[in-house]
């Protein structure tokens, strides 16, 4: 099992988090990597049989796979991973009030309350990061037969890289959609997040996210969603834990966020020559060890204003 932090309020770290962060669009992007981090690991741990509680997936063959192709093999279990990342990852938001049902108000004051909000907000964004692990996952096949003949496949459910997985989720965050808290009364529905929004009968208000700007499209289940603004992140902000971008080294040729014209939010950028020592010409003697040797080099270096 990988080694996870979590910003879900067990521990410092994840306090420290969910106090800079607040609900913007980079909290929901936060939290829906860590939901996404957790089913993703416990998927793998199931299949590696790092874990007694679970084993290989038992999903049902795929309707498309031909017919001469075996269904078996030890596959990823992102099922059960996604099951547990929704009862673990999920659970401080429903002690909130977040869940719905019977939970009422929680401890955040009352269904109008930002941190009522905050968590209806948190359970949408967590669902999205576990459905983006599992809608990424795909069949993968290795071939038998007589020198690589292929003549027989046997396939199995198999996740998809992570790197996959965070850059669906970046995707998601560059068209995060803002949200507000609103009450209807009696329309019963489940809100946002499949039930995150809670939901009541009869006359009750039924408070749920609903988009900003009201010609939008509203989110689905697999979107990114945020409350508030994003702090200004190129000014030091100690009670928001904002380190800023002055002194920040940025590469000059780039178009990307570590070039200088991102980073340095248009005050400009330092230039200055740097001397590096590093190893270098380095060889394998037999045996065993490598032999270097130390090289100097001047490099440019540019820091912003």
């Amino acid at each position: 099992m990988h080694s996870l932090v979590f910003p879900d309020g067990s521990g410092n770290t994840g306090k420290k988090v969910e106090q800079q962060l607040k609900r913007s669009r980079e909290a929901a992007f936060a939290f829906a990597v860590s939901s996404a981090g957790v089913a993703h690991a416990v998927s793998r741990a199931c299949r590696e049989g790092d874990l007694a509680t679970c084993g290989c997936s038992r999903a049902a063959r795929p309707a498309a796979l031909p017919r001469d192709w075996l269904w078996g093999g030890c596959g990823d279990n992102a099922e059960y991973g996604y099951r547990f990342a929704r009862e673990f990852v999920d659970a401080r938001e429903r002690e909130r009030g977040g869940g719905g049902g019977g939970a009422g108000g929680g401890g955040g004051g009352g269904r109008s309350s930002p941190e009522y909000a905050r968590a209806v907000m948190n359970l949408h964004n967590n669902e999205a990061g576990r459905r983006a692990v599992y809608s990424l996952a795909d069949v993968a096949c290795k071939c038998h037969g007589v020198s690589g003949s292929c003549s027989l496949k046997t396939c199995w459910l198999q996740l998809a890289d992570f790197r996959r997985v965070g850059d669906r989720l970046k995707e998601k965050y560059d068209g995060g959609a803002a949200m507000r808290l609103v009450s209807r009364k009696g329309s019963g529905g489940a809100g946002a997040a499949g039930g995150a929004g809670g939901g009541g009968g009869g006359g009750r208000s039924s408070p749920q996210l609903e988009p900003v700007n009201g010609r939008f499209t509203p989110p689905t289940q697999d979107d990114l969603v945020y409350l508030d603004a994003s702090p200004d992140y190129c000014t030091y902000d100690e009670t928001r834990g904002i380190a800023g971008t002055v002194a920040r080294q940025c590469n000059r040729t780039s178009e990307g966020t570590d070039g200088c014209e991102l980073m340095c939010c248009g005050r400009g950028y330092d230039h200055y020559k740097a001397t590096v020592v590093e190893r270098c010409h380095c060889k394998f003697h037999w045996c065993c060890y490598v032999k270097c040797r130390m090289c100097t080099e001047i490099v440019d270096r540019f820091v912003c204003k």
